[in-house]
């Protein structure tokens, strides 16, 4: 766009197509070059981060680094080489559709100069802005409400169903069913699988009286509700089921590590004194449930479990010619899968397992019916060499770390970011942790704080690498710093907008973040570099240069920023498959590019001549100090 705009500019003052364009690419050459390497700059910070985001955008910033340097090859070869055979010089007849927007445009750039010579007239106000939208932006930046990984709509639910502990698994399968009716009759739901008891994995949710369910959403084109929404209607059907409750997850398109809890996020307990662990744990349980921020809150500690102890009697059983083994053996043998025997019919073979009757399982006192045999042959009633008595007590006992450990997980109530609840449940226990505890966020919550503590230290790298590349190629301390001015106002748009749709400020937004600072500038170096040809040259004021250079540039600066801008729209927008992960870039970089584009426009002009009068006092001085001082006696240097 910028050089085919310089080569048309030529033409329009009466040059030949194949005159104006070698002028016009002599012209603007260094100007894309600049504009290529400086943006291509910005994304090497982001080849070198570690961690989860550096796997997540290596191959983005390789991809939009080579796109971004083939262009600029293509730019400065192909581009004039096609405007010399292919562009005809503008002839006096002009189309109804030009006179419109060319009197639209040229209205713009007679208020853009009018309201462009009052700026250059009062610009330290123009600077008192430029230090207010500074503050601005690191106090939005601060207090930005900010998330991980945005919530997609991938059709799936994943659900995870617990009754009371001790729940018997013939229960537990009739629970199981009624909760699977109200998901067959769901509208939403297309097909569904579910399951109860001997679930696996860590946090606490294997066992008799948990279970699971997987539901598959009809394709969201034949769906008014997005599945947080769907999950939202399901909770106050699945509440209605007695004996249960069920804990629903949109499950994340990219999980990273973690267990597999009832929530989607854990937050970890560790110490080595058990029953302090625990006695603390509940505390923080019942602190974090009343959050107003999370929902769904649960712990993988489970201490009521009902259970029989059968204490064994020794000096009885020894009198009776009774072992510990073979007591433990009848109880395997009465409530384990004991196989005993194989069938084997012409087609197929059958395992026979001995169990006792359902109806005795569930019946603690039949523990007295059974009869083991002992050493001489005869058959002792359990009940004569055990005594048995009922207790509660845990379920399980798991670790992490080989330190004893409770894992507390919650999801996210529904407009919430991830960082606020962090925030929030860090603050809960430093306030009532004590030493000996120690805690940590495990999955996506303990990525979302290792990556957002780096991420800002990113930016700050990007900035410098592109002000070390722009030092290179202007051979200057000061101009980079004029082109990099604009970039608070690009962080305060971005940030605004991010506020006003109530979006947070995610990685995907943070990658936005990234691209508008290649973006941005480049109105700066179109302004910069003609002010700077035009003090060489011509020699021309600071004042007066960077005035026609704004003015001759705004065409091109008009239409660059409104293709990015166009291009973007759609991305902001949030439309089709996965449009919630790409919707937080897209406003970013709206955002952004409507606010920059209006403050650049008049910020940069005031920067340059204010560092240029700085940069003129400076050489002065500096000559000064070299100039030996006359001798005193003659009179000569």
């Amino acid at each position: 766009i910028v050089m085919l705009e310089n080569i048309v500019r030529h033409m329009e003052h009466g040059e030949r197509p194949m005159g104006a364009s070698f002028s016009g690419s002599r012209e603007i050459g260094f100007t894309i070059v600049s504009m290529t390497l400086s943006l291509a700059a910005v994304f090497i910070p982001v080849l070198f981060l570690g961690g989860i985001v550096g796997r997540l955008f290596r191959e983005f910033a390789v991809t939009i680094t080579a796109a971004i340097l083939i262009s600029g090859v293509v730019s400065v070869t192909l581009t004039p080489m096609l405007c010399s055979r292919f562009l005809r010089p503008p002839s006096e007849q002009r189309s109804a559709f030009y006179r419109v927007t060319e009197g639209f445009f040229r209205g713009m750039l007679h208020g853009y100069s009018r309201s462009l010579r009052w700026t250059l007239r009062y610009r330290p106000v123009t600077m008192a802005i430029s230090i207010v939208l500074l503050a601005a932006t690191v106090y939005l930046f601060l207090k930005a409400s900010k998330g991980f990984l945005p919530s997609e709509d991938t059709d799936q639910i994943f659900a995870v169903t617990e009754a009371a502990q001790g729940t018997s698994f013939y229960d537990m399968f009739r629970y199981q069913q009624a909760v699977a009716e109200i998901a067959r009759n769901d509208p939403n739901v297309e097909q569904f699988m579910s399951g109860c008891g001997g679930m696996g994995g860590g946090g606490g949710i294997g066992g008799p009286n948990y279970g699971r369910m997987f539901l598959h959403l009809k394709p969201r084109a034949q769906r008014e509700l997005s599945a947080d929404q769907v999950m939202e209607t399901l909770r106050p059907k699945f509440a209605a089921v007695p004996g249960m409750q069920v804990y629903l997850q949109n499950p994340p398109t990219i999980r990273i590590g973690g267990q597999l809890t009832k929530s989607l996020y854990q937050f970890t307990l560790q110490g080595p004194n058990i029953e302090e662990l625990y006695r603390v744990a509940g505390e923080i349980e019942r602190e974090m449930a009343a959050l107003p921020s999370v929902r769904d809150v649960t712990t993988d500690l489970l201490l009521k479990k009902p259970q029989i102890n059968v204490e064994i009697d020794r000096d009885k059983a020894a009198a009776l010619r009774l072992t510990a083994s073979e007591i433990e053996e009848a109880l395997y043998g009465a409530y384990g899968p004991r196989w005993i025997s194989t069938i084997y019919a012409p087609n197929n073979q059958y395992r026979v397992i001995m169990e006792t009757l359902p109806e005795f399982q569930a019946n603690p006192d039949a523990l007295s019916m059974l009869y083991v045999r002992s050493a001489n042959g005869g058959v002792v009633p359990l009940s004569t060499a055990a005594k048995m008595t009922r207790n509660l007590g845990p379920q399980t006992i798991n670790h992490f770390g080989q330190l004893p450990s409770v894992t507390i997980s919650f999801n996210l109530r529904q407009g919430v970011s991830l960082g606020d609840a962090v925030d929030q449940i860090q603050q809960i226990s430093d306030r009532l942790l004590p030493p000996t505890i120690s805690t940590s966020f495990q999955g996506s919550a303990q990525a979302f704080q290792t990556s957002f503590r780096n991420l800002w230290l990113l930016l700050i790298v990007a900035i410098l690498v592109v002000y070390i590349v722009l030092g290179i190629l202007y051979e200057s301390y000061v101009h980079p710093i004029t082109i990099l001015s604009g970039l608070p106002s690009a962080g305060f748009g971005a940030l605004l907008t991010l506020y006003l749709f109530r979006v947070e400020l995610n990685i995907y937004s943070f990658v936005g973040l990234i691209m508008l600072i290649g973006i941005v500038k480049k109105n700066a170096i179109m302004q910069i570099d003609f002010a700077l040809a035009a003090e060489r040259q011509e020699g021309k004021p600071p004042l007066e240069a960077i005035y026609q250079g704004c003015l001759i540039r705004f065409r091109p600066i008009m239409m660059t920023t409104m293709a990015a801008l166009l291009g973007a729209v759609p991305i902001a927008l949030g439309y089709g498959a996965g449009g919630e992960a790409r919707q937080p870039l897209g406003l970013a970089v709206v955002g952004g590019l409507l606010f920059s584009q209006l403050v650049t426009l008049y910020l940069t002009p005031v920067y340059y001549t204010y560092l240029a009068a700085a940069q003129n006092w400076f050489r002065k001085h500096k000559e000064h100090l070299l100039v030996p001082a006359p001798d005193a006696g003659t009179g000569r240097v």
